[in-house]
């Protein structure tokens, strides 16, 4: 509803301490459900929207740089914000605690399955819940396009990226490259076409002044320094090559943990455009190169990474788990210790460069959100992104309807969950966790139904 002299507007927000954005930033991590568009649209909601500790033309900003950069987007996301509030330690403190829930759930349903075996129950929460990601995709897709959308070049560039992927099947980096070379050639000579902040008035004016608004001066730790950046770089090589050295030293290159520090740090530079883009590499280095675990195992792994909270990128700690304890790295006593291990190693291994591609460059964004030479790209980038989700709702549609493919049955039951997961968020804007519970809830029902 717009303001009108008679409504007063919502009073400007208190500053947030380290210890509130803390506390938050650990809620997120726990309830983060949904892939990155699912996440993105939680933050939005609660950042822009609700708690109004940053602008949308600041969150828009942000997320534009990450969608940038390899890596989960959504964590890098919440560690710029963390950043931008609270310094490096804020940074790191968003996005380690993005990450480090998801972690210890998988650390713990991944020893159930591979020492166990019995997963039904989880299965049928599965089934549940699947239908229900395919649901907040869509509304995530819908949520970002009706606000990075604004005109119709921007509705080209998202129509002209869904059918590179959809239909050409061209790699993510290839259009985010030719979205942004659009962006920069029309910041130039069509710059009507990418100002930042067009159709947002409204939105703006009725959620009142964001403690870091449009014109908030940046803080003196975000400013750009040669010696910062320095340190910062440093120090992530560091981080680096100290666990790889100390891996090479006591077990040798060839051992797994020292292979999967290496592997995953690879991966983790070739996750433009998120997990799904990087799944195959994985798969075939993990399965096909390594033997770490069997196909099945990695599609259950995908499963599980999929309805836990977390980047789905997290699927790595199931597979180093499954890896460490199948390999036995510290012995056949030491079983779960050796994949616990192994799954913080490569958590470790495939997170740190989202870390220091944030802080290193967190600072040099920071100077350019009023600069249209650099929002430009980024905003083509934006809308080129919403076709790229549009695709992936339309990927989870089709493996959700159609589990055997086009020539096995539909699959009717998930449909129906599926639509009355997207009337639950469209019509009746229930939160994702509700939505996520309920959906949860009547897969476990089915399932026990079906056992009877």
């Amino acid at each position: 509803m717009p303001i009108t002299p008679s409504t007063p507007a919502p009073k400007a927000p208190q500053a947030v301490s380290f210890w509130q954005a803390l506390l938050f930033w650990w809620k997120l991590g726990c309830v983060s459900f949904g892939g990155p568009a699912g996440q993105i649209a939680m933050m939005h909601q609660e950042l822009v929207e609700r708690r109004r500790w940053i602008s949308e033309k600041r969150f828009l900003h942000a997320l534009n740089y990450c969608m940038v950069l390899p890596g989960p987007e959504a964590q890098q996301l919440a560690t710029y914000i963390g950043w931008l509030m609270h310094r490096t330690w804020g940074g790191v403190v968003a996005g380690g605690l993005f990450v480090l829930p998801s972690l210890l759930i998988l650390v713990g349903l991944s020893w159930v399955y591979i020492a166990y075996g019995d997963v039904a129950w989880v299965a049928g929460i599965f089934y549940g819940i699947k239908p229900a990601v395919t649901a907040i995709v869509v509304q995530a897709a819908h949520r970002i396009g009706s606000r990075a959308l604004r005109n119709g070049a921007l509705w080209a560039i998202a129509a002209a990226s869904f059918v590179a992927i959809f239909a050409l099947q061209l790699p993510f980096p290839l259009i985010v490259l030719s979205a942004a070379t659009i962006g920069w050639a029309g910041g130039r000579w069509a710059p009507q076409w990418f100002q930042l902040g067009g159709g947002h008035g409204a939105a703006e004016a009725s959620q009142g002044q964001a403690l870091i608004d449009d014109n908030t001066p940046t803080p003196a730790h975000a400013l750009f320094r040669w010696s910062r950046l320095g340190v910062v770089v440093a120090s992530g090589a560091a981080l680096w090559a100290l666990p790889m050295g100390w891996l090479t030293l006591q077990f040798g290159w060839d051992h797994t943990l020292t292979q999967m520090g290496w592997f995953f740090t690879k991966a983790a530079l070739l996750t433009f455009g998120g997990a799904y883009a990087v799944l195959p590499y994985v798969f075939q280095g993990a399965v096909g190169h390594y033997g770490w675990l069997t196909p099945t195992q990695m599609m259950d792994g995908l499963a599980l990474g999929e309805t836990t909270p977390g980047p789905l990128i997290m699927v790595v700690a199931f597979v180093g788990f499954v890896g460490g304890y199948v390999k036995a790295v510290f012995g056949p006593d030491q079983l779960f210790l050796a994949g616990a291990v192994a799954a913080t190693l490569v958590t470790w291994f495939t997170f740190l460069p989202s870390f220091v591609f944030i802080l290193a460059g967190g600072p040099l964004v920071e100077t350019t959100h009023n600069k249209l030479s650099f929002t430009a790209p980024l905003t083509a980038i934006t809308a080129a992104v919403v076709g790229v989700i549009l695709n992936l709702a339309l990927f989870f549609g089709y493996h959700l309807l159609w589990p055997q493919g086009f020539a096995g049955p539909f699959d009717a039951v998930s449909a129906a969950i599926a639509i009355a997961a997207g009337v639950a968020l469209f019509k009746y804007q229930r939160s994702v966790m509700q939505v996520l519970a309920a959906c949860a809830l009547i897969g476990l029902a089915l399932s026990a139904v079906r056992a009877l």
